[in-house]
């Protein structure tokens, strides 16, 4: 049972000053028979409080507001957590029974949003590819292995050159990009197949073979195997995700599991900056939040403070008019 301690550092810069910043964080991991969470501790800029509820789909939801005018807003999330190893599927059920039991739970409500897939450039060859599966002979899981087989032969692992706008079109037209592209791809083509699949956000950790996707949130699909339950399966490193795979949220799409988004006011253009480290030992020293020199640090006590800070916000953007 493997130990990983990661720290996770998020940091918006704001070329001017805002005010009344709403945010929603999905940086708490889950807890269950495989993830067990040892410790999480989050610190934020200005210490504001969290509230937090769990969702539709079961995930653990932050919310915060930094009220006082600030140029940047800082996340630190640490976590230390055990992860067990999952039994793969035996598969030795007849695969017409399979299928059956696929079709079966279909029309159940749990189950509906994880089978909606969206049509793109793609999909007439994603058919025509999945016209030449023989579904009397192989199983929803060895499909969605050649699947992920399939996206990990024919895409190319390139940084920088999708985000997390891109579209679908774009990304098949690349045949490049991350783990989130790759990810959003075989969404779409295990559902076109009928079998219900759920994005993941989280994390991989270091481990002997190496993976794509470390020093970053990865992400990777969950299936529903009949007569199994959920399955994690990792196109980006044509894996099954397992003990080296620490999930924070689950959910339709990447939305659904974004791990940090919010709005605010104020005439600013912001800048993001995020790095992971995962590491087998505790080294909390590693990573730290940078502050530029015109980033202040707001004492949300401090009245006279903000209200200084409030004019010279006031006064940028009269500047800017």
């Amino acid at each position: 049972m493997p130990t990983f301690f990661i720290k996770h550092l998020t940091k918006y810069s704001y070329s001017n000053l805002i005010i009344d910043g709403a945010n929603q964080i999905m940086l708490h991991p889950i807890q269950d028979e495989f993830q067990s969470v040892i410790s999480h501790t989050l610190s934020i800029n200005t210490n504001p409080k969290i509230e937090t509820y769990t969702n539709f789909y079961g995930n653990t939801v932050g919310t915060f507001m930094i009220l006082e005018p600030h140029n940047f807003l800082s996340i630190v999330s640490e976590i230390e957590v055990n992860t067990k190893e999952k039994r793969f599927p035996n598969d030795q059920k007849p695969v017409n029974e399979l299928w059956a039991e696929l079709k079966r739970i279909s029309y159940k409500p749990k189950f509906l949003d994880y089978l909606n897939y969206k049509t793109f450039d793609g999909t007439d060859a994603i058919l025509k590819l999945l016209s030449t599966k023989d579904l009397d002979v192989l199983s929803p899981f060895k499909i969605v292995l050649e699947l992920s087989e399939y996206i990990y032969t024919n895409f190319k692992y390139i940084q920088g050159i999708t985000d997390v706008d891109s579209k679908l079109d774009h990304v098949w037209k690349l045949k490049a990009g991350v783990c989130q592209d790759f990810t959003n791809i075989l969404l779409q083509m295990v559902r076109m197949l009928g079998i219900p699949a759920r994005y993941v956000s989280g994390y991989i950790c270091p481990n002997e073979s190496g993976s794509r996707g470390e020093g970053a949130t990865h992400a990777w699909i969950e299936v529903y195997i009949p007569f199994y339950g959920w399955l994690g399966i990792d196109p980006t490193n044509n894996a099954i995700a397992n003990q080296y795979h620490v999930r924070l949220a689950v959910g339709r799409d990447y939305n659904d599991c974004t791990p940090v988004k919010g709005v605010f006011k104020g005439n600013a253009k912001s800048e993001l900056f995020v790095k992971v480290k995962v590491d087998t030992f505790e080294n909390a020293e590693e990573l730290s939040i940078t502050l530029k020199k015109n980033e202040i640090e707001v004492n949300n006590n401090s009245y006279l403070q903000n209200v200084k800070l409030l004019q010279q916000m006031q006064q940028q953007q009269q500047q800017q008019q």
